[in-house]
């Protein structure tokens, strides 16, 4: 999702609507009433800066105080200190871990090829964990950090946001409870603009892969063509991008999953598409209807009938998803942030889970792994490292 999409004070009003920013009802995390939990910030001014929120996500928590920010750029870390109430503030990650020794820490820096190593340190350092997606660039580095946080008992959520916010939630609902049908195939488009391709799949891709598990599994497979200037990429057609997320390729991106019930998905990046396809997302083609989610900071959902094909053509027309069409009550949402403090107090897993965003990335691996063998690739992958290195 794009930072200048609406302004920071719509920004952090939509984040406290949606609970990224405050939940008021959260139960108490501490083991003594009036004891708070240790948060702290890691960001990086020019080198990933701090993801939609991400600095602020531990503020106006009357349950968790702000101790300390690390940031290696002096004066972005000043800026950031004040603007959270950082009462301390560091260069060194490492440094802030050991002598704070925070419970809370939110990894919140864009650019994924920071995320395995201060993850790592801050889960051996004891502390629950928060990180902007995506979650890393490989799924070896996922396994480490999902290991690591069995071991110790702790929980990692990554912001693959999108997933809880109501819209999305009710849209699931709506089709569990048979409102457009069986889903039948399922297409994603990424943004399609100058990140194109691999980069484009890795950073917004990511939001779709993730919310392709949430309504329909996981995948059995994946086939992908992936081209780099109109021929199909080599590994040494790999680049690091301006945001390190890692290895990319390709500015052309085609892939198809399968997963349960017989139900294909596609994603596609490709510049010559944007105009056609419009706003990135998904659209659902079933058996009753089709669904289309239109992301952004603040996803849109539209639903179309069919009317079948006549003389003077089809007039289906899409209309926002109306909440009466749905049957079931909403669950009680905590918002993303807000549901990883109820997660931690109960002992359960978070919505968005370490294990999620540990999916998306494997699903860009698999894209890779198809598109340089030529072949089916199955998952959970076999192999586990980058696919282009």
């Amino acid at each position: 999702m794009e930072p200048d999409a609406l302004s920071r004070r719509d920004f952090m009003r939509l984040a406290s609507l949606t609970g990224v920013i405050v939940a008021a009802d959260l139960p108490s995390l501490a083991a003594e009433p009036g004891a708070k939990w240790k948060g702290a910030v890691i960001g990086h001014t020019g080198q990933g800066d701090y993801g939609h929120g991400l600095e602020g996500i531990f503020s106006n928590r009357p349950n968790v105080e702000v101790v300390a920010l690390t940031d290696p750029d002096s004066e972005g870390r000043a800026k950031i200190a004040a603007n959270i109430g950082a009462p301390r503030s560091y260069a060194d990650y490492r440094e802030m871990l050991e002598k704070e020794r925070p419970n809370l820490v939110s990894i919140a820096m864009r650019q994924s090829d920071q995320h395995h190593a201060i993850a790592l340190a801050a889960l051996r350092a004891g502390a629950h964990i928060y990180c902007e997606k995506p979650f890393v660039t490989a799924p070896n580095e996922s396994d480490e950090l999902l290991a690591e946080a069995k071991k110790h008992e702790l929980k990692i959520a990554v912001a693959h946001t999108m997933r809880m916010m109501p819209v999305i939630v009710r849209l699931k609902q709506a089709i569990a409870e048979g409102l457009i049908g069986d889903i039948v195939e399922v297409r994603s488009f990424g943004k399609q603009d100058a990140r194109a391709g691999g980069e484009d799949m890795m950073v917004l891709g990511s939001h779709l892969f993730d919310l392709l598990r949430v309504f329909l599994g996981d995948p059995f497979w994946c086939t992908a063509r992936v081209l780099w200037q109109g021929r199909d990429i080599a590994p040494a057609d790999s680049r690091i991008v301006r945001d390190n997320v890692g290895y990319v390729a390709g500015d052309e991106v085609f892939a198809q999953f399968a997963f349960p019930k017989g139900v294909t998905a596609t994603f596609a990046s490709a510049a010559n598409l944007r105009e056609t396809v419009g706003n990135w997302g998904i659209e659902f083609f079933a058996s009753k209807g089709e669904a289309r989610i239109n992301c952004d900071i603040a996803p849109n959902v539209f639903l179309r009938r069919s009317t079948g094909w006549k003389y003077e053509g089809k007039t289906d027309a899409w209309e926002p998803l109306d909440v009466p069409l749905v049957k079931s009550p909403p669950p009680h949402n905590l918002g993303p942030v807000g549901d990883c403090l109820d997660a931690i107090a109960k002992h359960r897993e978070p919505e968005c889970s370490g294990r999620n965003g540990a999916w998306a990335v494997e699903m860009v691996m698999g894209v890779y792994h198809a598109a340089l063998s030529g072949r089916r690739v199955s998952f959970p992958l076999s192999v586990r490292s980058h696919a282009l290195r």
